[in-house]
């Protein structure tokens, strides 16, 4: 099996003969991928519908994997209890929807589980929202796939609070001698720019995108 970009990308961050619970499976193609490598011992993959969870058993009795992975439904982390798993990956939903299900989910608030995160949207209230609740993001990956810019998050709970200015969390805490990483600030700049033009006659948020613009500025330069 072979996954792309995005997934391979979440993939590398998998800790080797860990046990994973991968939220929003869809086909459960991560999931195979990890145990067919043998990076992972055994898997819960969830989803919130029946659709998506018959696509999954499908995928794992193709590889004949359906004893190495449990399907569930559940509503985030919902179904999945506290000390089943010790990794978990959610991809491919809106940063909001992501900070719901951790802020609700108590038991994450621990040392030993690693938290992998690919928002599609809201990067920005996704690293606010780790940041204000304790967790730390140890690291990002960014990937370019059709021209699409995808970021995934590594992330573990420190129990330590640190508060960034707002920037940061746009910005992220990519690698600046990555390509990628410049090419998605680049595109970010130009976002931001237009967003600029269009409130630079107003007294609202104008001075804060400026403000922004100067600060991605530096990154590239």
């Amino acid at each position: 099996m072979k996954l792309d970009k995005r997934l391979s990308a979440v993939a590398e961050y998998v800790r080797k003969n860990s046990i994973l619970a991968d939220i929003g499976t869809d086909h459960a193609y991560l999931p195979t991928y990890l145990l067919l490598s043998g990076k992972i011992q055994h898997a819960i993959a969830s989803d919130l519908r029946k659709g998506p969870l018959n696509n999954a058993a499908k995928t794992l009795d193709e590889y004949m994997l359906s004893d190495k992975v449990e399907l569930r439904i559940s509503d985030g982390l919902d179904s999945i209890k506290e000390n089943e798993v010790n990794e978990i990956t959610i991809c491919g939903m809106g940063g909001l929807l992501i900070s719901d299900f951790i802020k609700r989910t108590n038991w994450l608030k621990n040392k030993n589980i690693h938290l992998i995160l690919q928002p599609m949207t809201h990067i920005e209230d996704l690293r606010k929202t780790l940041s204000s609740i304790g967790f730390k993001i140890e690291s990002e990956k960014y990937v370019k796939d059709d021209n699409k810019y995808y970021v995934i998050l590594s992330a573990y709970y420190e129990d330590e609070i640190i508060t960034f200015p707002e920037h940061v969390y746009v910005i992220g805490f990519g690698n600046r001698e990555d390509k990628i990483y410049i090419e998605y600030l680049r595109k970010l700049y130009d976002k931001y720019y237009k967003k600029y033009l269009a409130l630079k006659n107003s007294d609202n948020e104008y001075r804060e995108v400026e403000y922004l613009l100067m600060e991605i500025k530096k990154c590239l330069n």
